[in-house]
């Protein structure tokens, strides 16, 4: 079986090349928090950005760094969806349009969550929520997982410690590596924060734009409202 290692580094994105390497990046629009009324989102939104080529990842990647010197920002300038005007988001969505990339989601109304675990507990809520939009995607096989760096080493161990036993992942292989990134310097987990936030504006009725520029480019694999 042919096999190779190759580790490329482009303004602070890594990834490890490795022939039909799965490349998954997963962020997250609105909280985990149920103070609905208080601060709290209505909405909760993951959303998984799937490359299934490595070489179309760096492609992206770079087609963002780019973006950020048409706009003038600095090479640290971060895209957050929450945080970036019209003309960015018009900008950025153009840009990311030639490249082969799946999306899943998940949207979760939380009002239906009656679960007092999963409404006390926001780790407990966020975690469930991950382990669903993995579960349901059948496509996601030995997948690199890469999620947006998130509070102290102990939460980010119960996360990969709960996912390995959820999924029965030492059987299904679904994942054989999950990491914690800096989205700072990881344009691909931006991307990913980017698709979630667009996912949940639609959500709220503010505008379907920029879901349905990703949906007429192909990308959209799945969005699953969770019941």
């Amino acid at each position: 079986m042919l096999f190779y290692k190759l580790t490329l580094t482009l303004t602070g994105l890594t990834i490890e090349r490795r022939m039909n390497a799965m490349l998954v990046f997963i962020d997250e629009s609105g909280d985990p928090g149920f103070k609905i009324g208080k601060g709290s989102s209505s909405v909760f939104v993951i959303a998984m950005i799937i490359f299934d080529d490595t070489l179309e990842a760096e492609k992206a990647s770079l087609a963002i760094k780019e973006t950020r010197r048409k706009l003038n920002v600095s090479d640290l300038f971060e895209f957050k969806f929450s945080k970036t005007d019209t003309r960015f988001k018009n900008t950025f969505f153009k840009a990311i349009q030639p490249f082969k990339f799946r999306i899943r989601a998940i949207t979760v109304t939380k009002e239906i969550i009656y679960s007092q675990k999963l409404r006390t507990e926001k780790e407990n809520f966020y975690n469930f929520i991950v382990m669903q939009i993995l579960k349901q995607g059948k496509t996601i096989k030995r997948a690199k997982l890469r999620f947006d760096s998130r509070g102290e080493k102990a939460l980010r161990d119960e996360l990969r410690i709960y996912l390995s036993q959820q999924l029965d992942n030492k059987h299904k292989s679904i994942f054989t590596d999950l990491k914690f990134v800096d989205s700072k310097r990881n344009t691909l987990i931006q991307l990913a924060d980017m698709v979630a936030g667009a996912i949940a504006y639609s959500c709220s009725g503010k505008t379907k734009k920029y879901l349905e520029e990703l949906k007429v480019t192909n990308k959209i694999e799945d969005v699953w409202p969770f019941k």
